[in-house]
């Protein structure tokens, strides 16, 4: 309850001084890769104006002394559910299938920015996230976007930013599912010279019943170099993904990759990044028999660039475990850090953030300890230079319980 009255204090007094705020003091965890430093963070607008030691300021500068506290930039969501799925086990507050569009499908118009799970993830760290549509039978299941998670209802991000799809252990056979994808991809690039409505008279169009958004999404795919997210977990289908992207010249993405050590330089020549979940080192299917703790460390090792997923949906920020669990067994704490933030906005193309570097985009988040440590949690996260509050539902509830006014139960409960 402290906390809680703690922060809002913060925000509402943040709030007054809207021209600069001073971060003076942090352990700077850049996001690129470098080592930490003690630094001041000097944040104007919506922008990291200056960062160096003992700046300079102006009356009107919010001065935040940080004693050393742990300083990131905002943590960045590879792939998430966030704004369009409210319970899993709820129909009515799904909005991540389709049953007409396939590889056309964008979530984009149905992200809800007042959804439940972005409070809580935002108030531990997660101040944007690439959400995607749900997994189905199809080997590619849409269009993932992006979104800023300020709770704003004038929703920022980027529409239609990734493909994301499956190729594995599935649904039917796992010899149809790639030859369908190469089918896919040759119908993508049969679109750069030939009208959609053509393409969608071609049997295989017909037979996949293609609507002529998932023609579009295809050329996006194949000639545009959309990247393309891609779960695979049994090295031999790594490496069938890997001459996909040679063949299709894709801009791919691996995912899950349970089994990438067995095929590490196959990987590492292919130069395509990674998104895991260092967690999930027990096979959950004969796809996964390779899994390992030690995954995160053997990628870095290679120099294959790493980004962290979770299997908790709807608590994205638990890639923080994640990563801290990868740091444990070997991988470099910095990659880690890099993995959670710059890595997701190069490889995605997400502009001006994922780094504490002058001219950036000041998303940043100030840890009352260890960032990696599940028991860490943030004092002040900024969004475009704004201090945001820290409450959520489980707060509030926190709160209503243990809160020890004088009144009936009936008012607690």
């Amino acid at each position: 309850m402290k906390y809680f009255s703690l922060t809002l204090f913060a925000v509402f007094s943040l709030s007054a001084f809207s021209q600069s705020i001073l971060l003076k003091g942090g352990m700077v965890h850049s996001g690129t890769g470098a080592e930490a430093t003690l630094q001041d963070i000097l944040i104007s607008g919506n922008e990291i104006a200056k960062i160096g030691n003992n700046l300079t300021i102006n009356g009107k500068t919010q001065v935040i002394e940080l004693n050393g506290l742990p300083v990131t930039p905002g943590l960045i969501s590879p792939m998430s559910n966030l704004g369009i799925v409210e319970i899993n086990a709820l129909d009515v507050t799904r909005d991540d299938e389709s049953d007409i569009l396939k590889a056309g499908f964008s979530i984009f118009n149905a992200f809800n920015p007042h959804s439940t799970g972005i409070p809580w993830n935002r108030s531990n760290g997660v101040t944007s996230a690439i959400t995607s549509p749900g997994s189905s039978s199809f080997p590619m299941f849409g269009l993932a976007s992006y979104f800023i998670l300020d709770g704003s209802l004038e929703i920022k991000g980027l529409k239609d930013i990734a493909m994301f799809g499956r190729m594995g252990a599935s649904y039917g056979s796992r010899a149809e599912t790639l030859t369908i994808l190469e089918s896919l991809l040759e119908l993508g690039q049969k679109a750069s010279n030939t009208p959609v409505e053509e393409i969608l008279e071609m049997r295989l169009a017909d037979q996949l019943e293609l609507q002529a958004q998932d023609i579009l999404a295809l050329n996006n795919l194949v000639n545009n170099g959309l990247p393309f997210v891609l779960e695979t977990n049994r090295a031999v289908d790594i490496l069938q993904a890997i001459a996909l992207q040679k063949k299709y010249g894709l801009n791919l993405v691996l995912s899950s990759v349970e089994e990438a050590p067995m095929v590490i330089e196959q990987l590492q020549a292919s130069g395509i990044p990674v998104i895991i979940d260092p967690m999930d080192n027990i096979p959950n299917s004969f796809d996964e028999l390779g899994s390992s703790l030690l995954l995160g460390k053997v990628l870095d090792q290679a120099g294959i660039k790493v980004m962290f997923s979770t299997q908790r949906s709807h608590n994205y920020h638990l890639m923080r475990q994640g990563s801290g669990n990868a740091v444990a067994h070997g991988m470099s704490y910095q990659s880690a850090i890099r993995g959670m933030t710059l890595t997701v906005a190069e490889t995605f193309k997400l502009g001006n953030r994922g780094s504490i570097i002058e001219g950036k985009i000041a998303d940043i988040v100030v840890w009352d300890a260890d960032p990696l440590e599940p028991s860490s949690f943030p004092k002040f996260v900024f969004i475009e230079g704004k201090s945001q509050d820290l409450s959520s539902r489980s707060t509030r509830l926190t709160e209503r319980y243990t809160n020890k006014d004088d009144k009936p139960s009936s008012y607690k409960h």
